[in-house]
């Protein structure tokens, strides 16, 4: 008999619902939402109202594409946390109203393990190699960036992270000093194709074990503009390709040194990248020099299962009700955890 699983992503500004059968991927849609452009980032009360008017009709083409009926489902898993709370609950309150309507069981999902275990999502008709235990995770995005070493699809442990700045976030706040909009990642990403990442140096940190921090690169990246722009005015005009170069390549390196040492010390050669900075391109060849300087089998997301999605919802949930792993209908959603 098979397993359906339908999962529902809502932790920030995009509203995704996936199905997952047996294992294998029958659709996942994802409604982003334009409005926070003009804002320079997420507002919060925004993205809430925005889950409220997506979720239903998400959900609906979720189960279309799949040729799934809602009756058809074996369990709702659902992003119980991290993330914002307004957005959390719109997806976790429709997530359990849809489970107890139909007399299934409810799943949480830590929006971090999705992360992880994107890539254990297996899609028809594609090659499916996921990475095997134990391996190393380096979960990047805008609210985090952390070392995992996953031990099981359930035992994954923390061994490093930022102590200030996540990576993706000292990213878009430098595009946003430099004027280039939001979300700045993107942005700064195709234009460091086109620079000189050695053009320009700026501060990395000294932190010990295998811990990250970002403040120094933001704050140094900060004073070297002022700087430039008081001798020209039209410095980050003139330079803005080197500049995007040359900050993707500090916080490349920052990243994959920490991300090396505790590869060598564990000595484990299973590498993945998970998280939204993981669809950065200087990041992505980075991962493939390791592999070949240093034998690591590294593990990369296709560029749909990097953002926020409710495929690795699914997959993580479907996981978990194998080993019966329920949520009940009094667990409340949650703002902020470390795996």
């Amino acid at each position: 008999m098979s397993t359906i699983i339908l999962g529902i992503e809502s932790s920030c500004d995009d509203t995704s619902a996936a199905v997952i059968k047996d294992g294998v991927l029958l659709s996942n849609v994802v409604a982003s939402q334009a409005v926070h452009e003009a804002y320079g980032g997420v507002v919060p009360e925004l993205a809430s109202r925005a889950h409220q008017q997506n979720v239903v009709p998400v959900v609906h083409e979720a189960l279309k594409r799949a040729g799934v009926t809602k009756e058809q489902l074996n369990a709702v898993a659902f992003t119980r946390g991290p993330g914002l709370m307004g957005s959390l609950l719109v997806g976790v309150s429709f997530a359990k109203g849809l489970a107890c309507s139909l007399g299934i069981p409810m799943i949480d999902v830590n929006h971090l393990h999705g992360h992880v275990l994107a890539h254990f999502i297996k899609a028809p008709n594609e090659e499916f190699d996921p990475p095997e235990f134990p391996f190393l995770c380096l979960l990047v995005s805008g609210g985090n960036s952390q070392i995992i070493l996953v031990k099981a699809y359930n035992d994954m442990q923390v061994i490093g992270q930022t102590i200030d700045d996540a990576a993706g976030e000292a990213i878009d706040k430098c595009s946003k000093v430099m004027g280039l909009g939001y979300p700045g990642g993107p942005i700064i990403d195709k234009l460091a194709r086109q620079g000189n990442p050695s053009a320009y140096t700026f501060s990395k940190p000294h932190i010990p074990d295998y811990n990250y921090s970002f403040s120094g690169l933001k704050t140094s990246f900060l004073y070297s503009l002022r700087e430039w722009l008081h001798e020209d005015p039209d410095f980050i005009e003139h330079h803005k390709e080197d500049l995007a170069a040359s900050l993707e390549a500090t916080v490349v390196d920052i990243l994959m040194t920490k991300l090396r040492k505790a590869a060598k010390d564990l000595n484990v050669k299973e590498v993945a990248v998970a998280g939204g900075v993981s669809a950065n391109n200087g990041l992505r060849n980075a991962f493939r020099e390791y592999a070949k300087k240093y034998g690591w089998k590294v593990y990369i997301p296709k560029f749909s299962y990097t953002t926020d999605n409710a495929a690795m919802i699914a997959i993580t949930g479907y996981f978990k009700y194998l080993d019966k792993q329920f949520c009940t209908i009094d667990q409340p959603a949650y703002s902020r955890v470390i795996i």
